[in-house]
Parts: structure tokens; C-alpha cells; sequence
């Protein structure tokens, strides 16, 4: 029990690190300042971990600080991959941690490519992508380590698991989106909100204003899927549902709002910043849910189990969709 609390322990640490870094990382992006340190992977050729922080001004100081947290979350995501190789009895949570390591060093040579090939588009996007891939890693390493998820059992399938899921899809696809439209300087492309050049629709005179329309588009479509998730989370009648359910739909609400802000304020930096951090908190809140509506609340299954004759029950410690 002991082992099973640490381990849930590391995964939410990694979790916030993760927040961390992602924060870190739009930073860098909402400063403009992914070239300031023009080398890798040392600083102005020199050992990173010893840079004098008398050198870290203008957009150094984000740039490489971006750096060392990423080195953190990396020296943690190696904590984790070791501490669940030896004490997770679950081998499908034991790959879980794998990928997440292999995922980290990933996304640490994605980030090195794109120094080193001065910021290409594809690259950037990709780094970006990878960054919300293994933030989704981490979450769900600390929902299947949680007591509710080991003390619960698989739920059959139901209309909460295949909105949630579909939500995921939909959330990384509106992610993907805005990533290109960072990466692209697009996002002042449609200089007004609501309205796009004071009107519904735009005229589509660019792939600036074609992505920065679709990034909106794709914002509609996750609100429609977390209302979705809304109704049919209370339908179910599971408390915890409902409660995830509510925390996705009203990040959904800030997410939105911080959009508009960006826009409207002519993309200040903690606006900005905000808005890329709140997207990955969005995405992970449909995870959760995802995850959740997979397996019974434990007062259900207690329920369950008060019922049925101990030599029936039968609790399977592979994930329900295996």
C-alpha cells in the first residue's frame, strides 16, 4: 500500500512538473525568444547547469529556463520509469511509464532539432504536439495509480466513455490547430472577437487567416463536445462523473475567454501564456473523464460486492480495454 501511495505520489509530481514546463515553454513561444540560446544542447557553449545567471536577460532568461525545466521534468520522468519498473505489479502500467520516458527524450531532441534548424514549422509543431502526448502520459499514470482506480472495477460500455473519448480526439485536434497557428504567426490573423473582420465568416485571403479561422471553429466544436459530456455525465447519476464533467466544461469556459483575451489585448504574454496552459489543462480534464468512465465508482462497486458471494467476485487488474 505503501509502495502504491509513492507511486501515485511521482505520477501527480510529474503531472505539475509537466503544467511547469508547458507553462515555461509558451513563454518561450509567446516571447518570441525560441532562437535567444542560438545553440544546443549547450548555452552559448557553455555546460547549461552552470550558466551564470548574470547572463540570463532578455530572452534568455526564458528560453533557458525553459531548458533546465525540461531537464527537470526529464530527471523526473527517469524517477518515475524506474520507481514503476520496480515496485508496479501492472505491466500495462509498468509500459505506461515506459513510453512516457521514451516520449521525454523525444521531445527533448525535438526541441534540440529546433534550434539547431532556426524554428522550421514542422518541427515546432511537432514539439508542441509531443509536449500535450506526454502530458497526457503522466495523467494517466496518476489516474491508475489513484485508490479510486485501483479500488474500483471495469465498467461496461456507456455513453460518458464514447463522448469523453471523442472529446480527447476533438481537444487534440483543436491543440494541433492552435500550435500551427502559433508557429505560423497567425495569431493575429482575424484581429477582431467575436466577430472575424466584422463578420460570421471570413473572407479567406491567406492560410493565416484560413488557420487562425479554424483554430476558433475547432474552440466551438470542444465546447459543443464538453456540454455533450455535461449532460450526459449527470444522466449517469455518478457523482465523480459529474464533478470532472463540471471542472471540464468550466475550463473550457476559461480556455475561451483567454482566447478572446489573447486577441483583444493583442497577445499579451501572460494572456497568451495562459491560454496554452489552460488548452493542455482542458485536454487533460477530457482524459480524466475518459479514464474515469471506464471503470465503477467505488461505491458502486462496494455496492457490488455487498451483494455478490465473495467466491464470484472476480477483480481484473487489466484495463478494460484490453
Amino acid at each position: 500500500m505503501r509502495t502504491e501511495r509513492a507511486l501515485h505520489r511521482l505520477a501527480l509530481a510529474l503531472v505539475l512538473a509537466t503544467v511547469g514546463l508547458i507553462f515555461a515553454g509558451g513563454l518561450v513561444t509567446s516571447t518570441e525568444s525560441g532562437l535567444s540560446v542560438p545553440d544546443w544542447p549547450t548555452t552559448y557553449g557553455q555546460n547549461p547547469f552552470t550558466f551564470p545567471v548574470s547572463k540570463w536577460v532578455g530572452g534568455i532568461k526564458f528560453e533557458h529556463s525553459h531548458r533546465l525545466i525540461a531537464s527537470a521534468v526529464g530527471l523526473l520522468t527517469v524517477v518515475v520509469a524506474v520507481a514503476f519498473a520496480r515496485g508496479e505489479k501492472r505491466a500495462w502500467v509498468r509500459r505506461l511509464a515506459y513510453l512516457a520516458l521514451a516520449a521525454v527524450v523525444a521531445q527533448g531532441v525535438l526541441g534540440g532539432l529546433t534550434v539547431l534548424f532556426l524554428l522550421p514549422t514542422a518541427i515546432s509543431v511537432a514539439h508542441a504536439c509531443l509536449a500535450q502526448t506526454f502530458f497526457c502520459l503522466a495523467v494517466a499514470l496518476a489516474v491508475v495509480t489513484s485508490p479510486r482506480w485501483r479500488e474500483a472495477e471495469p465498467a461496461g460500455a456507456n455513453s460518458v466513455r464514447r463522448m469523453a473519448a471523442a472529446t480527447v480526439a476533438v481537444v487534440f485536434l483543436q491543440l494541433l490547430v492552435g500550435a500551427v497557428m502559433r508557429h505560423t504567426k497567425a495569431g493575429l490573423a482575424i484581429p477582431d472577437f467575436p466577430l472575424a473582420f466584422g463578420r460570421v465568416v471570413p473572407p479567406i485571403t491567406s492560410f493565416a487567416v484560413a488557420i487562425h479561422f479554424a483554430h476558433r471553429m475547432t474552440a466551438l466544436a470542444v465546447a459543443a463536445a464538453a456540454a455533450v459530456c455535461l449532460v450526459r455525465a449527470r444522466r449517469s447519476g455518478r457523482e465523480d462523473l459529474k464533478r470532472i464533467a463540471c471542472a471540464l466544461g468550466g475550463l473550457v469556459g476559461v480556455q475561451i475567454a483567454l482566447g478572446a483575451l489573447t486577441v483583444l489585448s493583442k497577445k499579451d504574454v501572460i494572456l497568451t501564456t495562459a491560454h496554452v496552459v489552460t488548452g493542455a489543462l482542458v485536454l487533460g480534464a477530457s482524459l480524466v473523464l475518459a479514464l474515469a468512465s471506464r471503470r465503477t465508482s467505488m461505491s458502486a462497486s462496494r455496492k457490488t460486492a455487498s451483494r455478490t458471494p465473495a467466491a464470484a467476485i472476480s477483480l481484473s487488474e487489466e484495463p478494460a480495454w484490453k
